[in-house]
């Protein structure tokens, strides 16, 4: 398999979208994907016990031990690209686009009035906590666990910057996308930092998009 370029995915140009209900993240909407945060020093990250590979067990008290890392995550729209930088692990992505990507620039300051995700993963090793510091809106697209996860299953979640999310081991996502400008998020998640991934573009054809409103409040 290719790597994935992170910072330039190569997406094919004009790919069929596939629409993401948006939902306002509450308690109850959150169920099954994770929850809200409204202290992050009160967040217990969820970390998993490394596999048994047969039939003998993994040692009591071994195998989730690797513990947490830690750094701010910053989620920024330059033009019509999304990027992210996530300081816990040493990331710099490509996290969406404002337009067609083949037609995506960086050379000016309009709003982005859509979003178009071509990439997400999930964490098998542990959950991950994101909670604002910069108190602004922000959307994270969700999908529940399964590898045979398909474009349709994802909600776009609704935030709005008041409270953070914490979100369960195994669950889709592709960080943090703010509404608007540059925005900064506290960031935990497990060391290990194992990463399954889905590329919608290559894999299925499509991208997926949500629309993000001229007002935080839609």
């Amino acid at each position: 398999m290719t790597a994935i370029d992170y910072l330039n995915p190569q997406i094919a140009g004009h790919l069929p979208l596939v629409n993401m209900p948006v939902v306002d993240a509450t308690a109850n909407t959150l169920k099954g994907y994770g929850c809200l945060v409204d202290d992050p020093d009160q967040c217990r990250i969820e970390i998993v016990r490394w596999p048994a590979q047969g039939w003998r067990p993994v040692d009591d008290g071994t195998g989730d031990e690797g513990g947490t890392t830690e750094g701010v995550f910053i989620s920024e729209w330059q033009g019509d690209v999304l990027f992210g930088r996530n300081a816990a692990v040493g990331g710099h992505y490509v996290l969406a686009y404002g337009c067609e990507p083949t037609l995506a620039t960086t050379d000016h300051t309009r709003a982005p009035t859509h979003l178009r995700l071509w990439h997400a993963n999930y964490h098998p090793d542990g959950g991950q906590l994101f909670y604002p510091l910069d108190r602004l809106p922000f959307y994270v697209p969700l999908a529940l666990p399964g590898d045979d996860v398909r474009p349709e299953h994802f909600v776009c979640f609704r935030f709005d910057g008041s409270q953070g999310l914490y979100i369960h081991p195994n669950i889709w996502h592709e960080g943090v996308f703010t509404w608007r400008g540059s925005q900064r998020f506290q960031d935990r998640q497990g060391k290990v930092h194992a990463r399954v991934s889905i590329d919608f573009a290559r894999e299925c054809g499509c991208l997926l998009a949500a629309p993000i409103p001229p007002s935080p409040v839609a």
